[in-house]
């Protein structure tokens, strides 16, 4: 509801024709402050599930060995217990042999069987603690590898699905190849890049006609993936701006044309509201050198960037066996 209150008073504040009151601009730059603030939480939760992934695959490779540990030694009390049966069974034979001829051989092996049967069941009692436990462990590492293969695969499939929108945007795009326009895919999301020079006149916040057809060709894109939040970012260069009238510096100016782009997305109906941001982050945050002309020509730009929702790795991270 924020979300649509902001863009309806920046939309207001388009048709106003005097300066911007100091309160106005405030406000915008708190909103603006918030909307950073969003966006690194989002940055922020992605790295650490990536991190919570990673200690799951650790942990999930410490129960394996675990495990792996537990069968040697099964296998160990294994053969001590058929080495013992050997030694009872030969032992039973000898008692057979000479019952008839030694009543102390006879009293000596009564003795040693004795001995052997009670280590024989203390023997069979630590191999059953010894199978059930391995039972236990084979449980647990089922469960867990379960879980981590889900994690896996719904990565896998954010990650995918993230290829496939760039390589769409690329491909609704390509017209506008060599025109100030990039598209990248980096850390789990897409970068679309869109010099000022393609959509704005300068000190302009009005999308031009080769921009507006720019916009609506990744707009179509958007429109079939509604489940990718979109965060609109406007950038300006360090040059001051030197207008008079609605400005009031490069930031007002870089919120504004991030606010064009909104609406100017919000014109598909496809589009889910909810889905955008808009943000101005006017000279501070440049890819470029702002000392020569074609620094400068890179800064003054658009970044459009899509990012997946995270609800299902959430929902599969708060399980029991991911605590």
């Amino acid at each position: 509801m924020k979300k649509h209150l902001f863009l309806a008073f920046l939309s207001s504040l388009i048709l106003l024709t005097s300066c911007v009151s100091s309160k106005v601009y405030k406000d915008l730059e708190d909103q603006h402050a918030q909307l950073q603030e969003d966006n690194r939480e989002l940055s922020q939760e992605f790295d650490d599930l990536q991190v919570k992934h990673r200690q799951n695959e650790a942990d999930l490779a410490a129960l394996q060995a675990e495990y792996e540990k537990t069968i040697a030694e099964r296998d160990r009390l294994q053969q001590e217990y058929n080495t013992t049966r050997a030694s009872y069974e030969k032992l039973t034979s000898s008692y057979d042999a000479l019952e008839a001829n030694s009543s102390s051989a006879l009293s000596e092996n009564s003795r040693r069987n004795r001995e052997l049967l009670a280590e024989l069941d203390a023997k069979e009692e630590a191999l059953l603690t010894e199978k059930n436990r391995l039972e236990k462990l084979q449980k647990d590492l089922t469960a867990r590898s379960q879980r981590v293969d889900e994690l896996e695969s719904l990565i896998a499939a954010k990650d995918a699905k993230m290829n496939a929108l760039k390589n769409a945007i690329s491909k609704a795009l390509v017209n506008f190849e060599g025109k100030g326009l990039t598209v990248e895919q980096r850390d789990g999301k897409v970068y679309v890049s869109m010099e000022n020079k393609l959509l704005f006149s300068s000190g302009s916040w009005a999308v031009g006609p080769e921009g507006k057809n720019a916009v609506q060709q990744l707009a179509s894109v958007l429109a079939q993936n509604p489940d990718i939040a979109v965060l609109i970012e406007g950038h300006t260069d360090n040059v001051p701006y030197s207008g008079s009238g609605q400005l009031t510096n490069n930031w007002d100016l870089s919120t504004k044309r991030a606010t064009a782009i909104v609406q100017l997305l919000l014109e598909n109906s496809g589009i889910n509201a909810e889905n955008l941001t808009a943000a101005g982050r006017g000279e501070y945050a440049p890819i470029a050198s702002n000392d020569t002309a074609e620094g400068r020509a890179k800064n003054r730009r658009i970044e459009v960037i899509l990012t997946p929702k995270l609800d299902e790795i959430n929902k599969l991270l708060q399980e029991p066996d991911f605590e």
